[in-house]
């Protein structure tokens, strides 16, 4: 699998049993969310092996055609809505397996893998996750929404039907609206998706009150499994 995407590697113990893939946001890093795992409060419990793949650079049009970091391209946007590139969307998605499919030959199966992510890297998440074939563990999406509704009506599976979602957002968001995240949590509870919803008073971030409730939802998941 010589086309992986790079990524930054933390284990909370020697053999993990369960692997949290977790997607940063546009123009950041695999690095921008490793400082999280410390405060999760997994060290008692089973390994957890964290991955932090890093995007691809493109150019991103909403950004007047600048290179950096991004999982797809957005070609327009306002506080309530995103015009993005579908096929960006669907290449990510593709190296997202692969990462999965990795872990599965690692020895964790699917049913023992979360997928996660920050705004742009949520809208990846959410696309995969739903999309995947088999049943994974769960589901954290951050800040974030759904960027092709269509897609999912049309490729969600039965498999992920009963997904465990952890979804938050930030009150004060002015990036990613929160209308956007309400709307993205509306559309799933339609669609007979489970969802944990959670608000923090808070801008586009994370907040230690939100990472301590990932953290006990994670522990909660892998107690289940």
């Amino acid at each position: 699998m010589d086309d992986l995407l790079p990524a930054i590697e933390l284990e909370t113990a020697a053999m993990p049993q369960f692997s949290v893939i977790w997607l940063h946001g546009l123009g950041a890093d695999g690095s921008d969310f490793e400082a999280v795992v410390p405060e999760l409060g997994l060290a008692r419990g089973p390994g957890v092996r964290f991955i932090f793949p890093h995007a691809p650079h493109m150019p991103v049009t909403c950004n007047g055609g600048y290179v950096m970091p991004a999982w797809y391209d957005i070609i327009s946007l306002d506080s309530n809505s995103r015009t993005v590139d579908a096929a960006g969307i669907i290449a990510s998605r593709q190296a997202i397996r692969r990462l999965i499919e990795r872990e599965n030959q690692r020895g964790v199966p699917c049913a023992r893998i979360f997928l996660a992510g920050f705004s742009q890297g949520g809208a990846v998440a959410y696309t995969t996750a739903l999309t995947h074939t088999e049943t994974l563990a769960g589901l954290i999406a951050l800040s974030t929404y759904i960027p092709i509704p269509q897609l999912l009506e049309e490729e969600a599976t039965a498999a992920n039907q009963g997904l465990p979602i952890f979804a938050a957002h930030g009150s004060e968001d002015d990036v990613v609206s929160p209308e956007l995240g309400i709307r993205a949590r509306d559309f799933l509870t339609q669609h007979g998706h489970r969802v944990e919803w959670h608000e923090y008073p808070m801008p586009h971030s994370v907040c230690l009150e939100e990472v301590q409730e990932i953290g006990r939802w994670l522990r909660d998941r892998m107690a289940a499994s």
